[in-house]
């Protein structure tokens, strides 16, 4: 039973059998691959919404054999709307013999609470609140790496509502473990990185910057992590304009002064109010945040695998 909580719980020797095995399940036929784990039994329980993170665990754990029972919009579809606990959840889960449960919650830490009262049952964090989102770390971290052979000595420029971005809070602890690099975080004073994450960064001296100035932050990036307004979580006396959304979008002026080989990464959903990556760029090579996207599956599938293999 390995339950995947935090990125923290990975270092560069897991991370690197991880991606071996991803890169293994990806040469694989289907046909190789659909009776890899049959008899074993995947659910997904999201208490909010999802689209890439439920989706991607569902088709990895069924290209596998594994059957798979979805659970969206759990406050409204389960006992949860009648008041049940996510222990009691879990514990029933439990006693179902299901061998992983993917769950999304809408408050930090309630993944930690099912894993604590499972005694047979993976848990997976598929996103807790504004807390951690690690398996879309990871597969940001495997993006990355199949772009530059590794992920030390690169300078990566995080941008936009990083208070209440768990993908960034998750993938600055992942990159944290490796040398030599620099992390620039661009955003207004309310929307700043957590003092948690600066103090992890303090912690392996990795130097980081937090700044306002977008188009100075791009100029020497390798990698761009944009994110959307987490409007769904509003702070108490904290009004965004839409003068501030204007200024920290990725559009033509800012790929201009981004270097020809860096890339733009998104976790995605892209708010179509708000586009924050102008769609008039998607065109740029430099745009990875679909292949990211796809990448979700095959981490994913990877990540089941070992698990249901007792490897992880």
């Amino acid at each position: 039973m390995g339950h995947i909580l935090s990125a923290e719980q990975f270092d560069p020797n897991s991370l690197n059998d991880i991606f071996e095995r991803t890169y293994e399940l990806a040469n694989l036929d289907r046909r190789e691959l659909i009776d890899r784990h049959i008899g074993s039994q995947l659910i997904t329980f999201f208490y909010a919404s999802s689209t890439r993170t439920r989706i991607s665990f569902e088709l990895a754990a069924r290209s596998m054999g594994v059957g798979v029972t979805s659970v969206p919009d759990a406050e409204d579809t389960s006992s949860v709307f009648k008041g049940e606990t996510i222990e009691d959840t879990a514990r029933v889960l439990n006693n179902y013999e299901a061998d992983i449960v993917v769950m999304r919650t809408k408050v930090e830490g309630d993944t930690a609470k099912a894993a604590a009262a499972s005694d047979y049952t993976s848990i997976i964090n598929g996103g807790d609140g504004s807390g951690e989102h690690p398996t879309q770390a990871l597969l940001d971290a495997y993006t990355i790496q199949d772009e530059f052979g590794g992920l030390d000595g690169l300078n990566i420029v995080f941008g936009g509502d990083l208070r209440r971005g768990r993908t960034v809070r998750s993938l600055t602890k992942l990159l944290a473990n490796f040398g030599g690099n620099q992390f620039k975080f661009v955003s207004i004073p309310e929307l700043q990185i957590g003092q948690d994450i600066k103090n992890r960064l303090d912690e392996h001296d990795i130097e980081y910057e937090e700044t306002t100035d977008k188009l100075s932050a791009l100029s020497d990036a390798d990698v761009v992590y944009w994110t959307r307004l987490q409007s769904e979580r509003p702070i108490p006396g904290v009004e965004i304009t839409e003068e501030i959304i204007n200024q920290f979008k990725i559009d033509a002026a800012a790929m201009e002064v981004m270097p020809h080989e860096a890339i733009v990464m998104h976790p995605l959903p892209r708010d179509s109010k708000h586009n924050e990556i102008d769609t008039a760029i998607d065109h740029d090579p430099r745009i990875k945040m679909f292949d990211q996207a796809g990448n979700g599956k095959l981490v994913r599938a990877a990540l089941i695998d070992m698990i249901l293999s007792e490897e992880l």
